[in-house]
């Protein structure tokens, strides 16, 4: 068991859902390794009290994968922090029914009149509740919320676990006044009081575990200093607690994973899109040999856009075969649209004005095919 791996991977642990493991990490804990690395390295503070274990986790730069997930629409985010509201009042195992946690949005939501016979409407809401089952912030003690997808009056039962309350971090500062994200960027470092290297180190060990990669720009100059002359300890720093490797080029640097180690989100995943992307690597690999294609001066890639969907189409067409069903029957443009929106979420692409800006991570991993892989698709089929 790798401690540090799960802290940082979960959100928490709750002692009423996973007992076993809650008791494992904190005694893990108890030594004081992870903690103050955490503490030290990462400025994260460790939450452990009788009901769950946290790790209050912020990034240096928010990213664009960094959300939750499940949420497709900014009411859903919206709707989600008046139910973390409405539970400030309750106390843990205390029940309440849906249809009062309706009322009290109705009274809540300022920017529009929440009617909940529109079914919009409740569909946001029935994804919230079922992103807060999920996570542990509610208990469903009776009924569905299929019947609310049907109804507006369909009733649940639900019982607050008393989790709601660590969901958001703790700041120490008020965050009324607070008018755009960089604010909270910001709010993050005050209680360093104004120590650049304290701030520095912090935010670049938060960039190596919590991102695909550093790139040099005119913001990012002092931490590849340190990363320069510090090179060694973070390597051994880190070694010792994860399977990694640090690997550190011009104007770049990645933490490369060992198979063993699965730290949060990493990529490629166990997926087929992510295998397209792997043969996507693959084809523009196979273009910069060419001379087709050139990389730039600070490791980076610019193609038109146009010049980036035909690669797209070139790598369905040469490999579509031995992909699944899903994705053998989609069209071009279905299947495009797949491809650029998780290579943007993962931040392996950059789209400015006209171009797709590939970015250096995509040189790091290709994928191929073995020779017959046509005689093998054809087989599936």
């Amino acid at each position: 068991m790798n401690t540090l791996e799960i802290l940082l991977n979960r959100r928490w642990i709750l002692k009423a859902r996973d007992r076993e493991l809650y008791y494992q990490v904190k005694e893990a804990l108890a030594s004081g390794e992870e903690k103050r690395f955490l503490r030290e390295k990462m400025g994260y503070q460790v939450i452990v009290n009788p009901y769950l274990i946290k790790v209050e986790k912020m990034p240096a730069k928010p990213e664009n994968w960094m959300g939750i997930m499940e949420f497709k629409d900014p009411v859903e985010y919206v709707f989600f922090c008046i139910v973390l509201m409405f539970l400030e009042e309750k106390e843990a195992e205390e029940q309440f029914v849906l249809s009062e946690l309706t009322e009290y949005i109705q009274s809540q939501y300022e920017k529009e009149q929440i009617d909940w016979t529109i079914y919009r409407y409740r569909r946001h809401l029935i994804k919230v509740m079922k992103y807060c089952t999920f996570c542990g912030i509610l208990q469903v003690d009776d009924g569905s919320e299929d019947g609310f997808a049907r109804d507006y009056t369909g009733e649940v039962l639900y019982e607050n676990t008393g989790a709601s309350r660590y969901f958001m971090k703790n700041f120490t500062q008020d965050i009324m006044s607070y008018a755009k994200p960089e604010d909270f960027e910001k709010e993050e470092w005050i209680d360093v009081n104004e120590d650049r290297g304290i701030v520095r180190r912090q935010r670049v060990y938060r960039k190596l575990l919590m991102s695909m990669g550093m790139y040099k720009n005119a913001d990012s100059e002092e931490d590849f200093a340190y990363i320069r002359n510090y090179r060694n300890m973070i390597q051994g720093e880190l070694s010792e607690l994860i399977d990694c490797e640090l690997q550190v080029h011009r104007n770049s640097v990645f933490l490369i994973l060992d198979e063993s180690c699965h730290l949060g989100r990493t990529f490629p995943e166990e997926n087929t899109l992510s295998d397209i992307v792997l043969l996507f690597n693959g084809v523009l690999q196979e273009k910069i040999q060419a001379g087709e294609i050139y990389i730039e001066t600070d490791e980076q890639i610019r193609l038109p856009k146009v010049t980036f969907q035909k690669m797209v189409e070139e790598c369905k067409e040469r490999f579509c075969c031995a992909w699944n069903k899903t994705y053998r029957e989609m069209t071009f443009g279905e299947i495009y649209r797949e491809v650029y929106e998780y290579m943007s979420e993962l931040m392996l692409i950059e789209e400015r004005h006209e171009d797709i800006i590939i970015k250096p991570v995509m040189g790091k991993i290709m994928g191929t095919y073995p020779p017959d892989f046509h005689l093998k698709g054809a087989k599936d089929e």
